[in-house]
């Protein structure tokens, strides 16, 4: 690792993949229980020597080869790590200071350490110890599309055959007048789809968890998955409870359906032309974020799926199978399917496009509809969040920005009367301007430095904080950890970093009090 790829890791700090060990004259078990988050996560890079905030203070140099040594040691005993593993810890050398630094890759296994298995969570290491939490690691790990699995006692009686032919029609639509599914018939259909499967590895045969939740009878669907629900919300006036309600148990067809007819009953549908015909905005954002957590949602997890509408935004949560953690921008953008046979059967009926099109839809729809833009953080719970403004309107928008002021009509015997004074006030100005100007550039000059400087040592999630802060000075950091999407525990990290570095200051008590930013936040 090069210095300046070193100096980068301080000014970011910790994150969910890469965590800074003070380590004086020994390890501490903190420094392993790093080691096997990173491992059932996403893979990290670990730095002893070096204090939470940055600061590096090295490891006594007489004793950096014997940590390597019992670093190595550890990680290799069967007793204390399961299963072990091999890492090649290497020797910084930083500012005169010894820094050890061990990557450690994502491993496709899951491991413990004492017999207590640890997950990461943003920057914090997390016992694990839930059974369903358990096994949604392992779910990770192996990549398994638990959409795949078959029920070989299921019957085609499970299934509702009445919405067949609805759903060939959709697929004829879609495809412009002519699709394969139109002559099939119900049976061929189904495993046309990949509804009705066999298990290589074991031999099964039958209807998979996909048919069963995509068509199957309701109480067929809280048969295989008891905890499967989408919970629809308005919290717009009762932000503690809500203003209206429903809990959705059915099929993902009609699932779809509900959520749609959901939004269209509480969200306003702005008026909007694209190409000179009328789009409508509001279901273009609804459907993609309704399709979205219909599709690519954990089945198996016991976490409830959301679609909430507030006053100022709306938002979707679902449990994930994640890749990585972190936002998604449709610069980053790697489409990855969470249940590629759902997706496909989506496609085909015109509810979804090509993968990673929701993103790229949203990214552009929501500043027609609110003028901002929408936020994606994938983790092992997914967040979609799109901005609400009902005061907002593009078209209104575009036509004051496109609006030319108009001319100032002038007095002219009113300006001939105010030069006589203007010319005594003159030479006193001209003193007062010059004296005023070098003072501000030499301001100015000593702010900017200051400000870039300081600019460079922040955060992303510190500059989100210092933004959200600047709305309402009176936030607290649960909502602050909400709307950012990060623990609290997390969000407090973040303040006193930005306390520590003189950009944030609390004024009056931590209930009542508010916030104050010694920084011109842009």
């Amino acid at each position: 690792m090069t210095s300046a790829t070193f100096e980068s890791i301080l000014a970011v700090g910790e994150t969910v993949a890469v965590e800074f060990k003070r380590c004086g004259n020994g390890i501490e078990h903190d420094v392993y229980e790093s080691v096997c988050s990173f491992l059932n996560r996403f893979g990290g890079d670990l730095f002893l020597g070096v204090l939470d905030d940055g600061t590096v203070t090295g490891v006594p140099k007489n004793a950096a080869v014997d940590l390597v040594k019992n670093f190595i040691s550890v990680i290799s005993n069967p007793a204390i790590f399961t299963p072990t593993l091999y890492l090649a810890p290497e020797l910084l050398t930083y500012k005169g200071r010894t820094v050890v630094h061990v990557h450690v890759p994502p491993s496709a296994e899951v491991h413990s350490y004492k017999k207590v298995i640890y997950d990461r969570m943003d920057d914090a290491d997390v016992k694990v110890t839930a059974t369903a939490q358990i096994a949604a690691m392992y779910i990770r790990k192996q990549n398994i599309f638990t959409e795949k699995k078959i029920y070989p006692y299921a019957s085609i009686e499970d299934l509702r055959l009445d919405l067949l032919p609805r759903i060939r029609q959709m697929a004829v639509n879609h495809a412009g007048g002519r699709h394969p599914w139109e002559n099939l018939n119900d049976q061929e259909l189904l495993m046309s789809a990949g509804l009705y499967s066999t298990d290589i590895a074991t031999g099964e045969k039958g209807y998979n968890l996909a048919a069963l939740l995509l068509l199957g009878r309701d109480d067929v669907i809280m048969n295989v998955c008891p905890t499967y629900e989408t919970d629809a919300l308005v919290r717009r006036v009762n932000t503690d409870r809500y203003d209206d309600r429903e809990i959705i148990r059915t099929n993902l067809i009609e699932s779809f359906d509900q959520l749609m007819e959901f939004a269209r009953k509480h969200l306003p549908d702005k008026f909007f032309l694209e190409d000179e015909n009328r789009i409508s905005l509001r279901n273009i954002l609804a459907r993609e974020m309704i399709s979205n957590i219909l599709m690519h949602r954990e089945f198996t997890s016991t976490y409830a799926a959301k679609f909430v509408i507030k006053k100022d935004q709306m938002y979707t949560e679902n449990a994930n199978r994640a890749s990585w953690e972190g936002f998604i921008t449709p610069d980053n953008l790697e489409p990855n399917p969470k249940n590629p046979i759902i997706s496909s059967f989506f496609r085909t009926i015109g509810r979804a496009d090509r993968l990673g099109s929701g993103v790229r839809n949203l990214f552009k729809y929501s500043r027609f509809y609110s003028g901002q833009d929408p936020e994606f953080q994938e983790g092992d719970i997914f967040r979609i969040l799109v901005p609400l403004n009902e005061e907002y309107s593009f078209d209104h928008q575009l036509a004051a920005e496109t609006k030319k002021p108009s001319a100032v009509k002038t007095d002219p015997d009113a300006n001939h009367k105010k030069t006589a004074g203007a010319r005594r006030k003159t030479d006193k100005k001209t003193t007062a301007k010059t004296t005023a100007k070098t003072t501000a550039k030499t301001t100015a000059k000593t702010t900017a430095k200051t400000t870039a400087k300081t600019t460079k040592k922040r955060t992303g999630t510190e500059d989100k904080i210092l933004d959200l802060i600047k709305e309402n000075p009176f936030i607290t950091q649960a909502e602050l950890a909400r709307r950012i999407g990060l623990s609290v525990d997390g969000i407090r990290h973040a303040v006193k970093q930005l306390k520590a570095k003189g950009l944030l200051s609390r004024k009056g008590s931590n209930r009542y009090g508010s916030w104050q930013i010694h920084l011109k936040i842009e």
